[in-house]
């Protein structure tokens, strides 16, 4: 991957590792993408260690609250990736506990965990995203592709990291990936699947980091692409856009983000359709922190290091 510029990020808003206080970083949890957390959350405690930071990680199970106010934390680091983490659930209970933390609050987590309702509100605020079928029971199956045409997308509402996912390309292949991802959630949402290139738009604070394009011999850019040792997948950054587009597509996924009540930091995926235009796919409010994750990447371009990145992303808990 190439070096940019570096961003016009602005300095560091604390330059002392004990005015955070001390920092209880979350991980773990009971969700699907459990052992993405357990990653996330190992590198970013250990980083936070290095900087010099007062930090202690929490695996986190039925005792968590109980854990943060024995542990008297001035502030978390929220590495907790699926429901329970990402879709409002901690951050209700920390604002109830009044101890900052990082990332978006209740409404923006719980939106953007929730593509059914993520895609209604782009689409009343005119931001482009796939036409969906709400696959609410069996009935609903026949005469979705015909509707919104083959191949379709199946994919549970409330799950990230690709779990559950399907490609679907007949009304067999649908039954399938409809079962598929009702082993993870009980709504289930389909949608045309759209062919052209697929970008990452990384958001820190008030800056958009550089897109990365993404590339996989996968039919989908899947779970296995995003995680598999040796599966092949590339990442371009530059991502070979003219100043102008990329420019333009940054806005738009902004936009994206701020109208789902996101904030702090976070990251934004999309699909060019045929016609160039960005068709939004979903915000991920707690992005992955491991060694294949793309917010690191599109940091690293601009010459903001791991560490550095953790210590900026810790610095959204003081908003």
């Amino acid at each position: 991957m190439n070096t940019l510029p570096r961003s016009s990020l602005a300095p560091r808003r604390l330059s002392q590792p004990s005015a955070f206080g001390r920092v209880a970083v979350l991980y773990g949890g009971a969700s699907a993408e459990r052992e993405v957390s357990l990653v996330s959350g190992a590198g970013v405690l250990g980083a936070l260690e290095r900087l010099g930071v007062d930090a202690d990680g929490i695996d986190c199970g039925d005792d968590v609250l109980d854990r943060i106010v024995r542990g008297a934390f001035d502030r978390i680091f929220i590495a907790l990736h699926g429901r329970g983490g990402e879709d409002g659930t901690i951050q209700g209970a920390l604002d109830m506990l009044r101890i900052p933390y990082t990332g978006s609050g209740v409404l923006g987590s719980s939106l953007a965990m929730d593509k059914h309702r993520a895609k209604l509100v782009w689409r009343a605020c005119g931001i482009p995203t796939p036409e969906f079928v709400m696959l609410d029971g069996e009935r609903r199956l026949a005469g979705a592709g015909e509707a919104l045409g083959w191949p379709l997308v199946v994919k549970p509402v409330h799950e990230g990291s690709t779990i559950g996912i399907s490609k679907v390309h007949d009304d067999e292949s649908l039954h399938r990936g409809w079962f598929e991802a009702l082993r993870y959630d009980d709504q289930v949402i389909a949608e045309p699947f759209v062919s052209g290139p697929e970008y990452t738009a990384a958001i820190l604070g008030d800056t958009e980091l550089p897109l990365i394009r993404l590339g996989t011999p996968n039919e989908l850019y899947d779970y296995e692409a995003k995680y598999a040792e040796g599966a092949g997948t590339q990442y371009h950054c530059p991502c070979g856009l003219d100043e102008h587009a990329e420019a333009e597509f940054k806005r738009l996924a902004r936009s994206a983000f701020d109208v789902l009540g996101a904030s702090g930091w976070g990251r934004v995926d999309f699909i060019c359709d045929g016609a160039g235009t960005p068709q939004f796919l979903d915000v991920n409010t707690a992005p992955g922190m491991t060694g294949h994750s793309l917010v690191p990447m599109a940091a690293q371009a601009v010459g903001i290091g791991y560490d550095d990145l953790v210590w900026r992303i810790l610095e959204t808990s003081l908003q």
